[in-house]
């Protein structure tokens, strides 16, 4: 997520250039975006059922046999007493196998919204629920809308997706693949087809990377922190309130079983989740919480899994900071890539990548995590356009060496635009394996865009300007972007046409749009509000394709509120500015007339791993690794401090699951490929070492030849 930043020009050029999304095909569930066709899909509706109702006739004629009494017969007198039976022996079987009991031993009600969660493990990592006496009471392995589930703590809540989605958590195979979030996603054990298949997804803002808008509550708490730098920090010396730990409970509430459920449900099929390199290793200094995320990481992926949920990894702060924005984990200047420490901090960014990929790319969760985030917002203005080709490349060749190439081996590459117009990037690298540009379109940091949203618009519906700007504004530079380079997603976006709410812009900086009063205020909206963001976001979802809505849930202030509402899908969903169905989108900005610059669906067979290939070899030469120079170092690059490979390679470890078979998770190791030996990264000994963060050598003496340690 980037705040403050500034995507997107309004006005855009004509709508005359620009079009509808691709076109939607083969898949029942799509329809034609230049037409008024209404998608086929499955009722939206809670209870389905006929409504049929059949009475029973008996005819008056006198000419039908008379039946004896049904209590003279004896094969219907032992056929019931057999009956009775079943019935009563089913009416005790069934409540045990369907519910579990809870912490108590008592049988919970299976309509409970609670939301808590127990301990990690993946898929949950339990074949049953100790009961009383120590017992354990098997789960039900599958079920669909209406269904019980039962968490980690032995809490329950009903299952609710009226799009045909399937959820399986087999604890004899925690790996499973079968589940589908809706009809018309496939399976996670199914290809996944860009251009055919639709992303549709959310972010997971705030669990893992810490923003001040998300959970606000905390900077709030802790006056005087500007990002998860500081907040730590300022809770690492909070000692009496559990000091960092309570990042932990964060992760462990913020998100949850239910919450996974819901996203499901909501006929959504992608999660994107954010994470800090903090999560690997931290370095003298850096006082980010340490290896602690991974393992509620890996739990959001047992959930995932068990909904059907395809994942993209997203590695959203680097050391040294892509961007110098909140989210990055330090607010300041950028020192990835840039700076004295620039080139140091990247050699970080690749070693961790290569262990994230290596545990990615393992059988059992390559099916899963389809999309590998590379660097999150790389800011391309301060790095340069050169040293962040080079890093792209670079980290393209040592992904690939750990996957090989072609469809199914590994994730694709994310790069991210680098607040560049799509254009800059056509035929970037091209013949690379499976890369993937990742746009951010936000209309919300742009300055003087005013215009009502709970009016009519010359369209003749509501929202005024606003849903003619989105699909103007989007739908042609993307789609030309998919031809140009190749498959483009749209990794963040929200509902909201400016920067309104708490700590929207950052911590301390308050929006000076006019009309923020209004917008906040969500408690409030009438029905026209309602429909003009609504109009405004289903034009948006259709410009875009593919499309990660950021985020799924805003944390509230401590006044109680979610103060940044048009940023929380769940909330927007509850509150009715959302669509019910992402699939009724379709089409909306060719109701509005805007057709132009579609694109087919077809990406060329390399794009997508059908056809392996490879990069020019001339672009290894012009843009070797390291890169030429590094911006804004005071030495050369040969003089720049790096690391050295002597160290022993850190392994991210997998989840645990208790009881389950160990032919089911042997061989589960973390590292895919075993031919992989070289050492993790280390500084060297001796070697003088800037801040990663301010890269000064105020207090060291400027290198006037490479160090390569102790002679």
């Amino acid at each position: 997520m980037a705040t403050g930043q500034y995507y997107h020009q309004y006005p855009p050029p004509s709508a005359s250039q620009y079009g509808a999304g691709y076109p939607l095909h083969n898949d029942p569930g799509y329809g034609d975006s230049t037409t008024n066709l209404t998608p086929k899909m499955e009722p939206y509706t809670d209870h389905p059922g006929h409504s049929q109702h059949y009475d029973s006739y008996v005819p008056a004629s006198s000419n039908y046999r008379t039946r004896p009494p049904w209590y003279k017969n004896k094969i219907i007198v032992w056929s019931i007493a057999i009956a009775a039976v079943l019935i009563i022996g089913l009416a005790v079987f069934f409540p045990i196998w369907f519910l579990v009991v809870n912490k108590d031993g008592e049988t919970k009600s299976a309509s409970s919204n609670s939301t808590s969660s127990g301990s990690t493990g993946g898929n949950g990592g339990t074949s049953g629920t100790p009961g009383k006496g120590g017992n354990t009471v098997q789960l039900a392995k599958t079920g669909g809308d209406g269904s019980t589930i039962t968490m980690e703590n032995g809490t329950t809540f009903i299952y609710r997706n009226s799009f045909g989605g399937i959820w399986v958590q087999d604890p004899e195979n925690p790996f499973s693949n079968d589940a589908r979030p809706n009809s018309w996603t496939p399976p996670l054990k199914e290809k996944w087809r860009w251009g055919v298949d639709r992303a549709n997804g959310v972010n997971l803002g705030g669990l893992f990377v810490i923003e001040p808008f998300i959970t606000p509550h905390f900077f709030q708490r802790y006056p005087g922190t500007v990002d998860e730098y500081t907040l730590s920090e300022a809770m690492a010396a909070d000692t009496a309130n559990g000091g960092l730990n309570q990042l932990e409970q964060h992760y462990d509430t913020f998100i949850t079983e239910y919450d996974i459920a819901q996203i499901a449900g909501a006929g959504l099929n992608f999660l994107r989740i954010p994470i800090g390199f903090w999560a690997i290793e931290t370095y003298e200094g850096e006082p980010f919480l340490e290896r602690t995320s991974w393992k509620y990481f890996l739990r959001v992926l047992g959930w995932a899994r068990k909904y059907g949920l395809r994942v993209w990894l997203d590695v959203h702060g680097f050391p040294g900071s892509q961007n110098g924005l909140n989210h990055s984990g330090r607010l300041g200047t950028t020192n990835f890539l840039a700076g004295n420490m620039g080139l140091a901090n990247a050699e970080r960014a690749l070693y961790y990548l290569r262990i994230f990929t290596q545990f990615i790319s393992q059988p059992e969760y390559k099916d899963l995590i389809l999309i590998l985030g590379i660097v999150n917002e790389p800011s391309v203005n301060a790095i340069g356009m050169d040293s962040i080709t080079s890093f792209n490349l670079r980290a393209h060749d040592l992904i690939r060496s750990i996957t090989g190439y072609g469809e199914g081996n590994g994730p694709y590459i994310a790069i991210g635009d680098g607040f560049r117009p799509l254009q800059d990037w056509g035929g970037h690298l091209a013949g690379a394996d499976r890369m993937m540009m990742d746009k951010h379109p936000y209309f919300a940091f742009e300055d003087g865009l005013t215009m009502p949203i709970a009016v009519v618009g010359d369209d003749g519906i509501m929202g005024g300007p606003w849903p003619r700007m989105a699909c103007d504004g989007w739908s042609s530079s993307l789609n030309t972007s998919r031809r140009d380079f190749g498959v483009t997603i749209n990794g963040e976006m929200s509902a909201a046409p400016n920067d309104c709410g708490l700590f929207m812009r950052a911590v301390g900086i308050d929006s000076y749009h006019p009309q923020c009063s209004e917008y906040n205020a969500w408690e409030t909206y009438n029905a026209t509000m309602k429909e003009g963001i609504s109009n405004f976001i289903s034009a948006t979802f259709d410009a875009l394709g593919d499309w990660w809505f950021w985020t799924w849930k805003i944390g509230p202030s401590t006044a109680g509120r979610v103060e940044t509402p048009l940023w929380s899908y769940s909330l927007g969903l509850e509150n009715g500015w959302i669509p019910k169905d992402p699939r009724t989108v379709r089409g909306f900005c060719g109701r509005l007339g805007i057709n132009n610059n579609p694109f087919d669906g077809n990406y060329q067979p390399w794009q997508t791993g059908a056809a392996t290939s490879t990069i020019d070899p001339a672009s290894s030469q012009r843009f070797p690794w390291p890169p030429t120079s590094i911006a804004n170092a005071e030495v050369p690059v040969t003089l720049l401090p790096t690391y050295t490979n002597t160290a022993p390679i850190i392994t991210l470890p997998p989840a645990t699951f208790t009881g389950a078979p160990a032919a089911a998770t042997q061989g589960v190791d973390g590292w895919a490929n075993s031919a992989d030996t070289a050492g993790g990264i280390a500084p060297i000994v001796g070697c003088p070492y800037p801040n990663q963060y301010d890269a000064s050598y105020t207090s060291l003496p400027i290198p006037t030849a490479p160090c390569t340690g102790p002679s």
